[in-house]
């Protein structure tokens, strides 16, 4: 343990490879050519939305195995969550692997949750690899959280747009070649509540969690934000990243040039048509897969810290007037050497 909330891993594991695939949206954005696999149809072959999403996990990992050239019994334990009821996208889809699953819940910040509990396993000697997977549907999450889509209900701008997308990640403490990123800490967030009921307006929710989290990890491992060449959210979009600048700035923190938002990165707002950015599951997940690890590789980043943010509602609060509490779970990746 490092501080209040973090933990600094004295034998990193390695984050040996990852694999990401996403929705025909996701693929016509700045990171297209980056995904490993790219959907023609959202439905990806099935017959319900959430069919759909649970479809995306699975192949999500079986492209990392695919990868790596190794079989579902060299896994010891797969983390995985999504945003359905019950996490019924991860249940169903990894369940044909028959391997050892640790159910997750998250909700946005899933892959960071996962990765550094993936990680824990790992650093502790408890499992020689483990499997890290999440994902997110834009169609299963706006059924489950918001309209039917045939409603065509009118989007407000502070509210963003869930990635469909899964990726999936593999922690090992064997190095039989450069690993793609070293996991040297983790900082676990606390549940950040201020009162918010919109649940169009996910950036503002989460916001918050991001900003205590943050500075929680400067605090713990005495560093400043230019000791990482990044600090990186999940989805807050162009709302939650201003009112996380405020948040921070009261504390006498700035971050405005480390700054990136996956949200922020995946989509052309403009040419795409969407409002404050992307969120979801995916969201983060995707992007750190296809684009930040790769930065990471190529040593124009030596240092980052990922930051997804997930907002921690369900159907039933959200109806019953309930406000909505955020997380989020900060991940320090540095360079393998």
């Amino acid at each position: 343990m490092l501080g209040k909330q973090s933990i600094q891993f004295d034998n990193p594991p390695y984050l040996i490879n990852s694999a990401s695939i996403v929705g025909k949206k996701e693929g016509e954005g700045p990171m297209g050519k980056l995904f490993d696999k790219v959907g023609n149809d959202d439905l990806f072959g099935t017959q319900t939305w959430e069919e759909a999403e649970s479809s995306l996990q699975k192949e999500a990992i079986q492209l990392l195995l695919d990868k790596e050239s190794i079989k579902k019994e060299d896994i010891h334990l797969i983390f995985a969550g999504d945003l359905l009821g019950q996490s019924i996208a991860s249940s169903f889809g990894i369940a044909s692997f028959e391997t050892p699953h640790v159910g997750l819940f998250g909700a946005c910040s899933t892959s960071g949750l996962s990765i550094a509990l993936g990680s824990m396993a790992v650093a502790g000697g408890f499992v020689d690899k483990a499997a890290c997977v999440t994902s997110s549907h834009f169609a299963s999450a706006e059924k489950e959280f918001r309209y039917p889509l045939a409603y065509g209900n009118q989007r407000p701008l502070s509210a963003t747009w869930t990635v469909t997308g899964s990726a999936a990640f593999l922690i090992s403490t064997k190095q039989e070649k450069k690993a793609r990123a070293k996991v040297t800490g983790v900082t676990f967030g606390k549940i950040m509540d201020y009162g918010i009921k919109d649940s169009l307006n996910m950036g503002a929710c989460m916001a918050p969690a991001a900003a205590d989290t943050i500075k929680q990890n400067l605090q713990d491992f005495n560093r400043n934000p230019e000791d990482y060449d990044k600090i990186i959210t999940g989805d807050l979009g162009i709302v939650g990243q201003k009112l996380l600048f405020e948040l921070l700035k009261e504390d006498g923190i700035d971050i405005t040039k480390q700054h990136m938002d996956c949200g922020m990165e995946i989509f052309d707002r403009e040419k795409q048509n969407i409002n404050a950015g992307g969120s979801g599951c995916g969201c983060a997940a995707v992007t750190l897969s296809a684009y930040i690890l790769k930065k990471i590789e190529e040593g124009v980043w030596k240092r980052v810290l990922f930051v997804p943010t997930g907002a921690l509602l369900s159907k039933t609060s959200f109806n019953e007037g309930q406000t909505i509490p955020g997380i989020a779970h900060g991940v320090v990746f540095e360079q393998d050497a």
